[in-house]
């Protein structure tokens, strides 16, 4: 893991939300990253945001020259079901001005490693299957393929297959 891109981390605030949450809508809009098709008002993300303030499923910001461009965030995988209290969500999004800066590779690592300390014993990444650069950088991580939903995500006519990838830790 590179120290001085983790250096850029550190937990998420609540007056980050409305930079949170354009960078979602980015995601949104140029798609292929979420099954969301709307965009969300800062207001709407809210409760979102105040899922992710505990420390078992935290939300992380990653700055350059303190502007907020991109962030992870881990969440339960079957919330409330004992037998899944190890495994959780890993997700993350980098604002497109800052694609190729090994941005996410430094917020998944970092992801990783926080999972490790939480005492998680598994790392789920559920993506599109058109989400070539995640499958990319999961698999950089040694993230395997685990699950195939075919042709199930429909955006207004462009179908796409949803990908469950996991890494044992």
């Amino acid at each position: 893991m590179n120290n001085d891109l983790n250096t850029n981390i550190r937990l998420a605030q609540k007056e980050d939300l409305p930079a949170l949450t354009e960078i979602y809508n980015q995601a949104i809009i140029n798609g292929g990253c979420t099954a969301d098709m709307d965009t969300f008002t800062v207001e709407e993300r809210l409760p979102w945001f105040e899922s992710h303030q505990n420390e078992m499923y935290p939300l992380y910001v990653y700055t350059i020259d303190e502007k907020i461009v991109a962030y992870v965030h881990l969440s339960g995988y079957r919330p409330g079901r004992r037998a899944m209290k190890h495994v959780a969500e890993v997700s993350y999004y980098v604002h497109s001005d800052y694609h190729g800066q090994h941005i996410g590779s430094a917020l998944l690592s970092f992801a990783i490693e926080k999972a490790r300390e939480l005492g998680l014993k598994t790392i789920l990444a559920i993506l599109l299957g058109c989400n070539n650069k995640s499958i990319g950088l999961l698999e950089k991580y040694k993230f395997e393929k685990w699950g195939l939903l075919p042709d199930i995500a429909d955006f207004d006519g462009k179908i796409c297959s949803h990908l469950y990838y996991g890494l044992k830790i």
